[in-house]
């Protein structure tokens, strides 16, 4: 079978993504593994259907049509799948904007989002994407399983994150003492998480991303940014930017800068609302392959 993928870049965290409207491509695990990897298959962090708006809602047992927008399908680069992805979601948008789509309404594994195409230039287009709103978190002293000092936070943002303040960030064992947690911390299993470290820098809230699925460090993790930026402010750490009721914290990933604004809940029933990831979402290469 001959398909076509594009190839996009969020902040690094790169994704095939395929037009899969008229529902044609059905692919499993092994597929998308092979295709991901970067030794032997095309090379991603993760791979992204973008389907009709027709969606499943599993609390009500139906499924839920519109005619509006569209719905992102989203694969780890080991095939595994079921959540949302903060700078696939991003990246997804660039997309349906590239294929002359107007309405960024999408339904992702998480429940319904919306976007905007804050401003384009050349093959990038900056996408500002509402994330679900955080209704808990968990702080933890330690981790039951974890060898290494394991105090953090753990928030579901749509994927599921562990969130952690350290120091000297630039030289942290992200892989090793992420995977630890990934793996060992017994409050966190049989699923798991994403693990994020933090380190305030002045103005800027600097994010390293230890990622399940890919097993290994990111360039960025849009909805552990998201985490983070709400940790650290439940951490006492200053956010970039306070306008009226929201906060906002400007962040630097491996490499490239993003933005994240939320309305704290602290005396209410929740944690934030109105939850926007800012950031870039960059066409790399239109590709066609053979599985």
């Amino acid at each position: 079978m001959t398909l076509k993928f594009y190839k996009y870049q969020g902040a690094g965290n790169d994704f095939l993504i395929a037009d899969n409207r008229d529902g044609s491509i059905r692919l499993t695990e092994e597929q998308i593994a092979a295709l991901c990897d970067r030794r032997y298959g095309v090379g991603a962090d993760g791979l992204m259907l973008l389907e009709s708006p027709d969606a499943y809602v599993p609390e009500e047992g139906r499924i839920q049509r519109s005619s509006d927008g569209f719905r992102m399908t989203y694969y780890n680069s080991d095939g595994s799948g079921g959540m949302m992805c903060g700078n696939g979601g991003r990246c997804i948008v660039a997309f349906a904007a590239d294929m002359g789509i107007t309405n960024f309404s999408f339904m992702a594994a998480d429940g319904w989002h919306r976007a905007d195409v804050v401003s384009s230039e050349g093959k990038t287009r900056i996408v500002r994407l509402l994330m679900k709103d955080v209704k808990s978190y968990e702080h933890y002293d330690s981790l039951t399983g974890v060898s290494a000092p394991s105090d953090g936070y753990f928030l579901d943002t749509g994927t599921r994150h562990y969130v952690r303040i350290v120091e000297r960030l630039d030289e942290y064992d992200v892989v090793g003492e992420g995977r630890d947690i990934r793996y060992n911390a017994a409050e966190l299993q049989p699923v798991g998480v994403n693990v994020n470290f933090i380190e305030q820098d002045g103005s800027v809230l600097k994010v390293r991303t230890y990622e399940k699925g890919v097993e290994d460090e990111t360039y960025a993790c849009g909805t552990g940014i998201v985490a983070s930026c709400i940790a650290a402010y439940k951490a006492g750490i200053s956010p970039s930017e306070i306008n009226g009721a929201h906060v906002a914290y400007d962040v630097k990933a491996k490499r490239d800068r993003l933005k994240v604004s939320f309305r704290p809940l602290d005396q209410f029933d929740g944690v934030a609302e109105d939850v926007y990831l800012t950031g870039p979402a960059t066409f790399v290469a239109e590709i066609i392959c053979e599985i």
